[in-house]
């Protein structure tokens, strides 16, 4: 396998914890598919009577499902338009669907279409009854069972998270002390190319524990997945199985992150989540296939011997070794984008693009009966109880299908309002779906309810200590900050045997990855497992190893800049080719932009050979970061007909020149806010923009924008302003270009961030 420094070890699960599932209550639906992760309930009734008229409705819009733990329902949606649009994720009681709390989120620095929101689910971690939530584009929250808020992670301010239109944020899972995510990133270093990641946060504090990328970057990575994880016990190792964007079915240790295989099935993204039976894991897709000229299909793998994979890796793209063709067992060709599967006594039940209903045989793939119950799907999954199905379809219907028999029998088509997107869940003799106008609530008549066993989690099996484990993985420090690092003894899977005392001696030293392909350090020290940044240190970014009685372990590392800074870029030694580049931990930055002389100086110049990033952010300092002033000198090129965009970040919202319409704009989505004004933007003139957040005591807040041929005197009055209800209230600092199709650069020389001045 291929040496990286994102392949090391990291993991926070402790010898003693116990899976998430070992708490589970055989009636609980604590994450999306299920108390199985398969869409299966463990329920069957006695006197069975389904009553086609809601217990109860909220006129709540979602295309998720939501979830039950212990008398209670957890959901993720969204209300409002333009601007007051929030998701919104809500605890209610179980029995009258009542709120008890909710906590709102805005959307910012996304163009993530509203209407395609929230399709995924919260997660409740059955140890602590706290509710784990992702949103669109990526904030990662974690509430307790009475609402307060523990900790928070901005995955795109933090980890380089991209987004895209179609909203796709899936579901967290949790593993022991591991709260495990998939996302499409683009950080810094090895991390750096935009790739389907996973990042296992500990759930307890929110600290990265390891970050994994089993699967390849360009020219396969064409889709956002949210495929969520499928998590089993298989030879002694915690593993889950995913689909990803980029085509492959991967398989990666839950406790460290390594990748152990993937699959490469097709030149798009795999979106639902895979099926686990015996030795063989099945998955399906909607786009073309490699080895034929189909579109879609529904495979089965058989799972390898993980101790002895065999495949290969790719020497450029890295990620897990990739299994031969031979490893596919079988195939139909059926076409589905996102709808995910479920299972039942062998068989395999799942939705199909046309809107058609298929049955087959778990381990040969035979078609056992279809049925049309659309023209065509979206999103939704089946679940099963006691021998039903229930679907939601995209026109709105919501079906009940006995399929006991040998063939299927609609016994319910009820008319929602609103379109069926979201998957079904089943607790306690109640049915929810939410649909994009409504959560509905149904009742299971029944004289009793018998439960299900839920199958005993095997443990992984611990081994001897082979290395040192450190959380935080990744380390954000701004000039003057310290932060504390533990460290774990782990045996080779990643599995913890104990925590070192303070009594034990660690080493730490910079360490620069044989793989790395610059050679840089990060500007901090260490006392004792502390790592710590001077005021004056430099931005910078780096790895770090620590020692122990033998045994070693690694960290990565950045400091930003703190508030005042400047960036002017003139210190940068450009190469043979005649470019060079920005600072390594700017996240995204070096595939985004390269540093280039121009007009005598030496500016940021965006790049054009990655049609992925022709919409382009760059992020400078600290998430916490607020109550700023940015300004930057900036400059379009292209001609009459054709020009790019250019501007800053400022506390999540984007100030920038719109070429193309001559505009000054500000906006966090398009489908949000978004406030602009004339403004004439010649091609290949620099201007100096300048941008400053005001927040108010009620939460409202004030977007400024100004902007001016640079070298001229600043105008007194600002260029635009928007008034912003609930504004954002903090966000690191940035750059943003846009060049349409990536054929027109930007530019950006001289940034500037100041405090805010009375």
């Amino acid at each position: 396998m291929k040496a990286s420094f994102l392949l090391f070890s990291l993991s926070v699960v402790t010898a003693a914890s116990l899976c998430a599932e070992d708490r589970l209550g055989p009636g609980d639906w604590p994450n999306w598919r299920g108390p199985l992760q398969t869409g299966e309930s463990l329920e069957s009734y006695q006197g069975y009577e389904f009553n086609p008229e809601p217990v109860w409705t909220d006129d709540i819009a979602s295309q998720g499902t939501p979830v039950i733990y212990n008398g209670r329902i957890y959901s993720w949606g969204y209300r409002g338009k333009g601007p007051d649009l929030v998701e919104v994720v809500q605890a209610r009681e179980e029995k009258t669907g009542k709120v008890i709390w909710e906590h709102t989120t805005h959307d910012f620095l996304s163009d993530t279409v509203y209407d395609r929101y929230t399709i995924g689910a919260v997660t409740v971690d059955t140890e602590t009854e706290n509710v784990i939530s992702a949103t669109a584009n990526g904030v990662v929250r974690c509430a307790s069972k009475e609402g307060k808020i523990l900790w928070e992670v901005s995955l795109m301010e933090r980890f380089g998270r991209l987004t895209f239109p179609n909203a796709r944020a899936g579901a967290p899972v949790i593993d022991g002390n591991l709260v495990i995510l998939h996302a499409v990133t683009s950080y810094w270093g090895a991390d750096g190319p935009a790739k389907d990641r996973y990042l296992a946060f500990d759930k307890k504090t929110g600290e990265l524990a390891w970050s994994s990328t089993p699967g390849v970057g360009a020219p396969f990575l064409k889709d956002s997945s949210f495929s969520t994880p499928v998590l089993e016990t298989r030879q002694g190792k915690r593993v889950f199985y995913a689909g990803n964007g980029c085509g492959n079915i991967v398989c990666v240790d839950a406790k460290d992150g390594t990748p152990i295989w993937r699959f490469q099935a097709t030149v798009g993204g795999i979106n639902s989540s895979p099926l686990i039976f015996g030795d063989t894991i099945y998955a399906i897709h909607g786009t073309e296939n490699l080895d034929s000229t189909e579109t879609g299909r529904a495979f089965a793998i058989k799972i390898p011997d993980l101790n002895n994979v065999g495949g290969t890796v790719d020497p450029e793209q890295g990620g897990a070794p990739k299994l031969p063709e031979s490893a596919e067992i079988w195939r139909q060709p059926f076409e589905m984008f996102t709808s995910s599967p479920t299972t039942h006594n062998g068989k395999i039940y799942q939705m199909l693009r046309v809107g058609e209903l298929a049955c087959m045989e778990a381990t040969s793939g035979k078609v056992l009966w279809t049925e049309k119950l659309a023209n065509s799907q979206l999103h939704a999954s089946p679940v099963y109880a006691d021998g039903r199905l229930y679907i939601s379809t995209y026109p709105g219907n919501f079906f009940v299908i006995n399929v006991s028999g040998e063939k299927p029998v609609i016994e319910q088509k009820i008319k929602l309002d609103g379109n069926g997107i979201g998957s079904a869940s089943i607790c306690n003799g109640r049915v929810y779906v939410h649909t994009t106008h409504k959560l509905y609530a149904f009742e299971i008549k029944n004289q009793g309810i018998a439960y299900g066993e839920v199958p005993a989690t095997p443990k992984p099996e611990i081994g001897a200590p082979a290395k040192l484990v450190a959380i935080p993985a990744d380390v954000l420090l701004v000039g003057g900050q310290s932060a504390p690092i533990r460290v774990f003894v782990a045996d080779a899977n990643g599995n913890i045997i104990r925590q070192l005392g303070d009594d034990e001696k660690t080493t730490w030293e910079t360490f620069i990855p044989p793989t790395a392909k610059v050679k840089a350090t990060m500007d901090a020290t260490f006392t004792g497992n502390t790592i710590s940044a001077a005021d004056d240190a430099a931005d910078s970014a780096g790895a770090w190893k620590v020692t122990a009685d033998g045994l070693v372990g690694f960290i990565r590392g950045r400091v930003a800049p703190k508030i005042p800074f400047t960036a002017d870029l003139e210190n940068t030694k450009l190469g043979p080719e005649g470019f060079g580049f920005p600072p390594l931990s700017w996240i995204g930055a070096r595939l985004k932009f390269d540093v280039r002389e121009l007009d005598g100086s030496k500016v940021l110049a965006k790049t054009l050979d990655r049609i992925l990033f022709q919409r382009s952010m760059t992020f400078i300092g600290s998430p916490d970061s607020s109550n700023y002033t940015v300004q930057a000198d900036v400059m379009t090129d292209g001609n009459r007909r054709l020009k790019s965009t250019v501007g800053v970040i400022n506390q999540r919202y984007i100030i920038d020149l719109v070429g193309n319409s001559n505009e000054i704009e500000i906006i966090s989505n398009p489908e949000r806010v978004w406030h602009k004004v004339p403004f004439p933007v010649q091609a290949n003139q620099w201007y100096t923009l300048k941008t400053r957040v005001d927040i108010a005591a009620d939460g409202s807040g004030v977007v400024r924008g100004k902007a001016w041929p640079k070298g001229e005197t600043e105008p007194e009055a600002w260029t635009i302003e928007y008034h912003h209800k609930e504004a954002h209230k903090n966000g690191c600092p940035g750059i943003f270009g846009f060049s349409p199709q990536s054929m027109k650069k930007v530019y950006v020389d001289n940034i500037i961030v100041t405090p805010n001045e009375p």
